[in-house]
Order: structure tokens, then sequence, then C-alpha cells
């Protein structure tokens, strides 16, 4: 019973899996930031665009 904790305690895989879903949240984080700036961009000028039409 020792030695199947022990083993569970050294065992790095689930910090790996939870390392690789950090990651992933702070990439759609600031991909999902830079998508609105983008779209908040897009649409000034399109709405510039449509004003001088």
């Amino acid at each position: 019973m020792l030695r199947r904790l022990t083993r569970l305690f050294r065992t790095e895989d689930g910090a790996t899996a939870i390392e690789y879903g950090l990651i992933a949240a702070l990439i759609s984080v600031a991909a999902i930031a830079a998508f609105q700036l983008v779209g908040t961009n897009l649409s000034s000028m399109f709405n510039t665009i449509a004003g001088d039409l």
C-alpha cells in the first residue's frame, strides 16, 4: 500500500497534463482578446466607409 502511494506521488503525468491545459487556456484567452480587438476595429472601419458612401 505504501509503495502504491509513493509511486502515485512520484508520477508526473497529471502535472504535465495540467500544464498543457493551462497553456491552452492562456492561448485561448489571448486569441479571444485579439479577435475582439480586431472585430471592434473592423466594425469601426466599415461604419466609416458606409458613412463616406
